[in-house]
This record gives C-alpha cells, structure tokens and sequence, in this order.
C-alpha cells in the first residue's frame, strides 16, 4: 500500500505542478485556449489557484522525502480536495460535465492519499 500511495502522490503531484506553474506563468488570455472557465476568473484568481496547485505539488512530494514536517503530506492532498470541490462547483456552473468527471476523480485520488498518510501509511 505504501508504494500504491507513493505511486498516487507522484502522479498528483506531476498533474498538479504542471497545471499550477502553467497558470502561473501563462497570460489569461492564452489559457482562454485550453481552459474556457478562466473567462470567469481575473488573472490574480488563476493565478493563486495556479500558486496553490504547485504549492500542493510540492507538498505531497518533498516533507515526505526530506522527512521534515511529514503531516504536511496529507494535508497538501487534502488542499487538493479543497481545490477540486471549488473546480467541480466552478464547472457544474458553466455546465461543464466533463471537466466534473476529471474534478471528481483526481478529488478521490486526493482523498485516497490523503486517507492513507493520515492513517496507517503516516510517515
């Protein structure tokens, strides 16, 4: 289970850092492209949404490794939930069923690894 969990954080957190230093360093009006929904949002908005992804990107990987602060680890995944029940709300909005499917999932993945580093699988 320990390597499952491993494998899930490492994935998350490839995911998330992309996505996060993608809207951190894109202008608004080249994401529009790609992600329709930041119509909705000012770019200060994408931008910490972006800042948070790859906060939590970093969180699930480096308390672990460095052995640090390892609660940090849960608590990023559970960020992550945060953020996705904001994405999830943000496209049942614009009537986006899609894009709810990709929120809901990454969400259950966030909870597993966040499930597991609270509980028996802790650092």
């Amino acid at each position: 289970m320990n390597v499952f969990l491993w494998v899930l954080q490492g994935l998350l957190a490839a995911l998330f850092g992309g996505a996060g230093v993608m809207k951190i360093t894109q202008p608004k009006e080249k994401l529009k492209a790609g992600l329709p929904w930041t119509e909705d949002f000012s770019p200060g908005a994408i931008k910490t949404i972006g800042s948070l992804e790859l906060l939590a990107a970093i969180g699930l990987i480096l308390p672990a490794v460095t052995g640090i602060l390892p609660i940090l680890t849960p608590l990023a995944a559970t960020g992550l939930i945060l953020v996705m029940i904001g994405a999830a709300l943000t496209h049942l909005r614009r009537k986006e069923p899609p894009a709810i499917v990709i929120n809901l999932v990454l969400l259950a993945l966030a909870a597993v690894v966040a499930w597991g580093r609270f509980g028996t699988y802790a650092f």
